[in-house]
């Protein structure tokens, strides 16, 4: 008499298989929307903390740096200097946070934080970008200035 051996059979194999891609393809997804919720949260908090140390240079100067088109990313803000590669003075920031990268979240652009002076210094605008709606702010482009985040 003949003994069978148990065993699966090719298509319950192919049905695991199948299934454990089908899991693993959803958590992909999963982790790349939690990455990109990460890095919004992050440009959300750097703007913030920017903004902090431009109201410190505020109260200190009563103008803030006039400067436009300041690309931040790793810029020093300090009194003598404004937005510069070196801190000589006081120091309010002693190296502004880059976008983190990927910086294409949502369709945004590939580019990193921009400080633009407005009358004369009395004001401000930081262009951003942000990959998908968050804390009350609508993806896409986006102005932070002394009032608010928009």
């Amino acid at each position: 008499m003949k003994k069978w051996k148990r065993a699966f059979t090719l298509i319950e194999l192919l049905v695991v298989v199948a299934i454990i891609g089908l899991l693993a393809a959803i958590a992909v997804i999963a982790l790349n929307q939690a990455r990109m919720k990460a890095r919004d949260a992050k440009r959300i908090a750097d703007i913030r903390q920017i903004r902090t140390a431009l109201e410190m240079y505020f109260s200190d100067q009563q103008l803030y740096p006039d400067q436009s088109g300041v690309v931040l990313g790793n810029k020093c803000l300090s009194s003598d200097n404004g937005w510069s590669d070196t801190c000589s003075g006081t120091t309010y920031m002693a190296k502004a946070p880059s976008n983190p990268s990927p910086r294409v979240d949502g369709g945004c652009p590939n580019t990193d934080y921009v400080y633009n002076a407005v009358n004369n210094g009395r004001s401000y605008t930081i262009s951003w970008c942000l990959g998908q709606d968050m804390a009350g702010l609508t993806a896409g482009n986006s102005t932070a200035t002394p009032e608010k985040l928009q």
